[in-house]
């Protein structure tokens, strides 16, 4: 079964992004594909490269990182939400004239046609909200 995720909730100020995270991990595990997860709202700051949670915590940005690495997962963040909350990739901050970004590869910004195609072209799309 091909499965997606959108994840709604900031990292470390709701479940929703631990939840949804050992989700991915549970379905690749169990042999399913996990071919998408689309970040929306405040679930973009999933992809903040900038973030260091304290060592006796889970750090998800680096754990979204490794699904990606072993299983090809995409990460896809919502462009309008991420610009919104100030999280630029390369690309974008040239744009924008900004000095720095915060997201890198292999999350990657994008627009909500993808979470429409994901919906569309997956088995099953599980929402994570907070």
């Amino acid at each position: 079964m091909r499965y997606a995720l959108l994840v709604q909730g900031a990292p470390y100020s709701s479940q929703a992004s631990h939840s949804a995270l050992r989700f991915a991990q549970a379905v690749v595990a169990r042999g399913h594909r996990l071919d998408t997860v689309f970040f929306y709202h405040d679930g973009v700051y999933n992809a903040a490269r900038l973030a260091a949670p304290p060592q006796d915590e889970p750090h998800l940005g680096d754990a979204w990182r490794a699904l990606h690495n072993e299983h090809g997962t995409e990460l896809l963040v919502c462009i309008a939400a991420a610009l919104r909350r100030g999280l630029l990739d390369e690309r974008e901050a040239s744009r924008h004239g900004k000095p720095g970004h915060s997201v890198e590869p292999p999350f990657e910004l994008t627009g909500l046609g993808q979470l429409v195609e994901a919906g569309l072209s997956h088995d099953r799309l599980i929402t994570f909200s907070p």
